[in-house]
């Protein structure tokens, strides 16, 4: 079903257009999705409007451009494990912090041209943040505000000093082409979107593939024996635990009717890509268990549609590059805390854990 309504022309993600309860002004900017809603991009736009700014975008996620970019990633995630190897034989490490995060956020970031630690500091907080969806009204509101100014830092440092990177590009789309091109909230919106959605969702891929493996020493036993893929890793992963369980928001642009069930038009619709992936009509009654080997990995958690991902080439090779790496330098790698006392991140949006406390036992 879920695909479906993903694929249905009748289905917005515009709530200008679409959602009444926006057009009348009843949400506050104080709603933990404030942002999640109120943002103009091609996360929220529709029809011609989606065409033109994915256009734009795209050209930042070509399978070529991400492919080169394999020398990098390759660099980043080896120095990280350099920083690892130097820790005392023992020490516990937060796989999600200290590998996880950096390999995705630094690739984005270089991508973007956000050069400055500082600010690489403070959107790594203000992303959180937007995937917090407890947080209190004075949370939302600051974190709001400060995510604007640190994009328009960036958009201003980018106009006098522009550089070969998507941010400068975009400003260059800007000013050439005119408001109807891109206007200035499009640009940074625009920015927001790729800068967190472009390291959050592969950020959690990569956390819910290690906890896999270490929770299924079976599984990974497979992958080492060549019975099973890492591949395979990646898409049961993206099976059982999507990066995204729920994804905020899309509309009804008229009734409809999906197998029996009736969306009336303007009402809100939360896309479950969790619960999708272990549908056991799909899957079977085993749907909720991790398996390598499992003939059937398909899943939506890139998405489906004209919203597909369109940085799924870079997220799957960022972790086809982190997630081998990993095990072969540190080949003893286990869990440093029972499974059962990790704790997932808090939010309904991001599927992943707070952290990842794990030792490394590297033999000599």
């Amino acid at each position: 079903m879920l695909r479906d309504v993903l694929a249905d022309p009748r289905v917005s993600k515009d709530p200008r257009q679409h959602w009444p309860t926006w057009i009348n002004g009843e949400i506050s900017p104080e709603w933990p999705l404030f942002t999640w809603v109120a943002v103009q991009n091609m996360f929220t736009a529709y029809g011609t409007d989606h065409t033109r700014l994915r256009t734009l975008v795209s050209k930042a996620f070509t399978l070529r451009r991400s492919t080169a970019l394999r020398p990098r990633i390759e660099k980043i995630t080896a120095d990280l494990l350099d920083g690892f190897a130097a820790a005392e034989p023992g020490a516990t490490v937060d796989l999600r912090e200290g590998y996880a995060y950096p390999i995705p956020i630094q690739v984005i970031c270089e991508l973007f041209g956000v050069d400055d630690a500082a600010m690489r500091d403070g959107l790594h907080t203000c992303v959180d943040s937007i995937f917090h969806t407890s947080a209190d009204p004075e949370e939302v509101t600051a974190t709001y505000t400060e995510m604007y100014r640190l994009l328009g830092e960036l958009v201003a440092a980018k106009r006098e000093r522009p550089g070969d990177d998507m941010t400068s590009g975009l400003i260059a789309a800007r000013e050439e082409d005119g408001d109807s091109r891109l206007t200035e909230q499009e640009l940074v919106d625009t920015l927001l979107l790729m800068i967190s959605a472009g390291h959050e969702t592969t950020v959690n891929l990569l956390d819910n593939a290690i906890h896999a493996l270490l929770t299924h020493p079976e599984q990974l036993a497979l992958v080492r024996s060549g019975k099973a893929s890492w591949d395979d890793v990646i898409d049961e992963t993206l099976r059982s635990q999507a990066p995204v369980a729920n994804l905020p928001l899309r509309y009804a642009v008229e009734d409809i009717e999906f197998e029996g069930v009736t969306i009336r038009q303007g009402e809100a619709i939360v896309a479950g890509y969790a619960a999708a992936g272990r549908d056991e009509k799909v899957h079977g009654p085993d749907a909720g268990r991790f398996d390598v080997t499992r003939l059937n990995k398909e899943h939506l958690s890139f998405g489906h549609g004209v919203h597909f991902c369109v940085g799924m080439s870079l997220a799957r090779l960022e972790a086809t590059i982190a997630l081998p790496a990993l095990f072969e330098r540190f080949p003893d790698v286990a869990l440093a805390v029972p499974p059962e006392e990790l704790l997932p991140v808090d939010s309904f949006i991001s599927n992943g854990h707070r952290a990842l406390p794990a030792r490394l036992h590297q033999h000599p």
